[in-house]
């Protein structure tokens, strides 16, 4: 019996697989964004600003290389769709973490018990991604239950977002209410994009195993 027989069976082409690499870099960088929107919603303070935004600003980037190499390759492991849908979804959350630490600026608040809660959810939660998106292509089924595990932090951040503004609607303050409001609200944004993600990845699986 030839030894090929007991080799693993492969689920995704083996060429072009730096696109698995490059998604895994950005994903990668969004857990790296979120801890630092954590720390910015611990410590408020202006280095721990921008380096969210540095961190945003370099994810971008990555996206953009991701993109010009996908219309320039003929022959992709997985459905070129998916990667873009993929690649867009992770992005998406950190541009929420950016505008986050915006708003917070702008609207000169801090970082208050809700906030902070739900932000330590959104880093939880792309870690899972990128535990996922970092195996995709040679343990699919195990980068799925990293994806079922993601997707069970968008519920929590369903339950905290709603907590949050039973809370903030106790207030008199109707100009503080307005401003949480706007930021639990990107918060609650950053976890739909992550709950896409994980859609993306399970269905990805689905496709190819």
């Amino acid at each position: 019996m030839p030894w090929g027989f007991f080799k693993k069976k492969k689920p995704f082409s083996s060429g072009e697989g730096r696109f698995f690499e490059m998604l895994s870099q950005q994903s990668a960088k969004s857990v790296e964004g979120l801890e630092a929107l954590f720390q910015y919603v611990e410590d408020g303070s202006r280095e721990s600003a921008n380096a969210v935004r540095r961190i945003e600003r370099e994810a971008d980037e990555l996206r953009r290389i991701l993109i010009e190499e996908l219309d320039s390759t003929f022959i992709t492991p997985i459905d070129r769709e998916d990667i873009y849908a993929l690649s867009r979804a992770i992005d998406d959350v950190l541009d929420y973490a950016n505008t986050t630490v915006d708003e917070m600026e702008i609207y000169q608040v801090q970082g208050d018990e809700h906030i902070k809660e739900m932000v330590n959810i959104l880093r939880k939660a792309a870690r899972e991604l990128n535990d996922a998106v970092k195996i995709l292509k040679d343990y699919p089924k195990i980068a799925s239950e990293h994806a079922v595990k993601a997707k069970s932090y968008e519920n929590q951040m369903e339950k905290a977002y709603h907590h949050a503004l039973a809370d903030l609607f106790k207030g008199s303050d109707t100009i503080y209410m307005l401003k949480m409001r706007e930021i639990y609200r990107h918060l609650s944004n950053a976890a739909d994009r992550g709950d896409e993600a994980a859609n993306i990845i399970s269905s990805i699986v689905m496709k190819h195993t």
